[in-house]
């Protein structure tokens, strides 16, 4: 007997089936073909249409750092590319690398190492932040919440070595950490600390990042975005810590002080002191050690990188290790990301396709603002500040005009003048860490982009109120000039949409159009927004998805703005006239995934996004159009009630 009423249709949405109709489920049926011809790369965790499109970008990328490095391609005119190729040339040259062994990082190490104690660490403290090394609390600066225009210095704990909180509760949690454990010693061992301080060492950082997993955030709290901002003087944040002297750490950092800081983890601040104290020492010591070289063997020999890969194997399945020449593809373009993306913008993005684009926001905006003023649950107060916000949406489609500076201040010394691939990574992250702290005393450059242009993928900064479309997202399944417009709608068109949609999530819509934290409701539209809220949480919470269950709670942003984003897309298409069903055929294609179990777990431990084939089904079961288009009947799979639907924008 059919199930209904099922949250993401009838049968198993990761198994595919030939024979499944859109009716029962819309996911299997357009995208069942795919499921059983795709296969998932060795030295990948998954393969999807996202996936698909940055293998074909890396294929070309690929290519282009190859025939640049050999001399066969003249460099382009992009300010720094020639340094991204330079880095390319040396994290390619395993001769070097093999032979070089551990030398690289030995200085380091031992600077690790030769701490004595906790004395010692608050001496040397601001010279080990400086240069990179992982401490047992974040620092940065980044723009305050409630001034957009100037920035903030904010402190948070510290990383975990499982992906989460919740992943330590896991019955395979202890089989992690021997994989980690085993792991670090040898690695150690490798590096030339001695087979009994190695072991110490990670025992050490084992008993240390287990009291952390206690206080530190879970995905669930982070995904409150707004609960970040806690601001407190400096004098009161000083008064909270004793043993750890801040007050001398943060002169070191900066020529003035701040005289106040955003605490993102306050809880994390509340047992600052029972974590970083003397009686201490050796676990934060051993925690460090073990994070460094964790963190630095996959710049080194090939040794090293296969040694580094068991743990990060565990936790993906991804059968084998990249291959060298792809992994110096990926450090050139990580560390030159926006250079790299102009670059790919400049060859393989047209200005048809800009120009086409841009007239899809703009209507998608319009389709928006006659939604908001249709809307029969907010007040008319509420409905102008939504739109004033709205319009002042700022759009970036394709590439930036202009690179940051932070890249003409990366000097690649090549292997000709002593320079090896660890000791450019190194002095990067160095000069990285001071460009963050010089910031503290300037405003905020709203033009700086989040995402460089050959990243297939698309995002909303609630601090500065602007949307980012990179040009490796602009093709299909997501958008080809070519295909119908109700494809596009499906496709990018949905995207366009989510992403305007998060300016009116639970995080978003906290915030003006100015991208300060500020409410702009009526308390009574604001009540009926989290009611909403709630039962888009209500939604997906509990949906089983292979191996795991989904936090409705964790994903709920991503989840509005996904429903925000089909709503209009539909709605732009019906204005249209188009064809409705190519819009969710679209929309399924676009979520198209095959994932190793391993990384389905890690992924749903940490992400705000739903597996991408419960969005397809879920949203679309949400939709009055998708039940007309395919004529959905209330005995079939896809079926929901209607007052189990939810609709919020």
């Amino acid at each position: 007997m059919k199930q209904l009423n099922v949250r993401g249709g009838a049968s198993n949405i990761i198994e595919p089936n030939v024979n499944a109709r859109p009716q029962d489920n819309l996911y299997l049926a357009v995208n069942s073909k795919w499921l059983e011809d795709a296969k998932i790369p060795s030295d990948r965790s998954r393969i999807s249409s996202f996936d698909g499109i940055d293998l074909n970008i890396e294929k070309e990328l690929m290519s282009d750092f190859a025939d640049f490095a050999a001399g066969k391609k003249a460099l382009p005119d992009v300010p720094n590319f020639d340094k991204a190729v330079e880095l390319y040339k040396l994290a390619n040259n395993f001769d070097k690398r093999n032979a070089d062994g551990a030398k690289p990082i030995q200085a380091d190490l031992e600077e690790l190492t030769g701490l004595r104690d906790f004395a010692d660490l608050n001496l040397k403290a601001a010279n080990l932040y400086k240069n990179g090394f992982g401490l047992p609390f974040s620092i940065y600066v980044e723009a305050d919440m409630k001034n957009t225009k100037v920035h903030a210095l904010h402190f948070g704990g510290a990383s975990l070595i499982l992906p989460d909180t919740t992943t330590y509760e896991n019955p395979a949690a202890s089989d992690l950490l021997n994989v980690w454990q085993n792991q670090t010693e040898k690695l150690l061992t490798m590096a030339g600390v001695s087979a009994a301080d190695a072991k110490k060492y990670v025992a050490q950082a084992l008993a240390f990042d287990k009291k952390l997993s206690k206080v530190v955030k879970s995905s669930e709290e982070w995904a409150d975005y707004p609960a970040m901002y806690n601001p407190e003087s400096i004098t009161d944040f000083e008064s909270k810590i004793k043993s750890f002297k801040f007050d001398q750490f943060l002169g070191e950092l900066f020529d003035q002080k701040p005289e106040r800081i955003i605490v993102t983890e306050p809880r994390y601040l509340d047992h600052f002191e029972e974590l970083i104290n003397p009686d201490n020492f050796e676990e934060i010591k051993g925690w460090m050690i073990s994070g460094f070289i964790n963190s630095v063997a996959s710049y080194l020999s090939q040794d090293f990188r296969e040694a580094a890969f068991p743990f990060s194997q565990a936790l993906s399945g991804q059968p084998e290790l990249s291959s060298g020449v792809k992994q110096a593809y990926r450090i050139a373009n990580g560390m030159f990301s926006e250079v790299v993306g102009v670059y790919y913008g400049q060859t393989y993005f047209g200005a048809e396709a800009k120009a086409d684009v841009e007239d899809m926001i703009h209507k998608m905006i319009d389709v928006y603002e006659q939604r908001i003023t249709d809307n029969d649950w907010l007040s008319e107060d509420t409905k102008k500040k939504a739109i004033v916000k709205l319009r002042a949406l700022i759009l970036k489609i394709g590439y930036p005009d202009k690179i940051e500076k932070i890249y003409d201040r990366f000097q690649i010394v090549p292997e000709s003048k002593g320079g090896s691939l660890y000791a450019n990574e190194s002095a990067a992250g160095k000069e990285e860490i001071k460009y963050n702290l010089e910031k503290l005393t300037q405003n905020v450059d709203r033009t700086v982009w989040l995402m460089p242009g050959n990243l297939v993928n698309a995002c909303y900064d609630p601090q500065r109120n602007d949307i980012t479309f990179p040009a490796a997202i602009l093709q299909k399944p997501f958008y080809d000039l070519k295909q119908s417009r109700a494809l596009n709608y499906g496709g990018i068109g949905v995207v366009i949409a989510h992403e305007i949609s998060h300016a009116f999530d639970n995080n978003g819509a906290k915030f003006d159009e100015f991208g300060n934290l500020k409410n702009w409701w009526t308390k009574e539209d604001f009540a009926e927004f989290e009611k909403r809220t709630q039962e888009e949480i209500d939604l997906f919470n509990g949906i089983e998805y292979g191996p795991v269950t989904l936090n409705g709670k964790q994903i709920v942003s991503e989840n509005i703005a996904d429903q925000g984003g089909l709503t209009a897309a539909v709605e732009a298409n019906k204005g249209e006239g188009g064809n409705m069903k190519e819009v969710f055929e679209n929309f399924a294609r676009v979520w198209a995934t095959k994932q190793l179990p391993e990384s389905i777990k890690t992924q749903v431990s940490v992400d705000v996004h739903a597996p991408g084939p419960e969005r397809a089904n879920v949203q679309s079961q949400c939709q009055e159009e998708f039940y007309k288009a395919f004529d959905v009947k209330p005995e079939d799979g896809m079926w929901l009630d209607p007052e189990k639907r939810v609709v919020i924008w």
